[in-house]
């Protein structure tokens, strides 16, 4: 048995297909989803280490 793909006789073995992602196309829908999903959880990320080093600083005590 061969590991090669089987394609249909009338498409050439090059043959573009839809998911392809060529230049200037728009992602698909699920890429563009877990694209934005990955943006907001490194937001969220980058937020709460900014309000935990924020607080840290404000609630050192004072020396002097």
């Amino acid at each position: 048995m061969s590991r090669e793909p089987s394609y249909p006789e009338d498409a050439p073995v090059g043959a573009p297909t839809a998911r392809a992602g060529g230049a200037g196309e728009a992602p698909a829908p699920a890429e563009a989803r877990r694209t934005k999903y990955l943006a907001t959880g490194a937001a969220i990320g980058i937020g709460s280490a900014a309000i935990v080093a924020a607080l840290l600083y404000a609630n050192r005590g004072r020396r002097g």
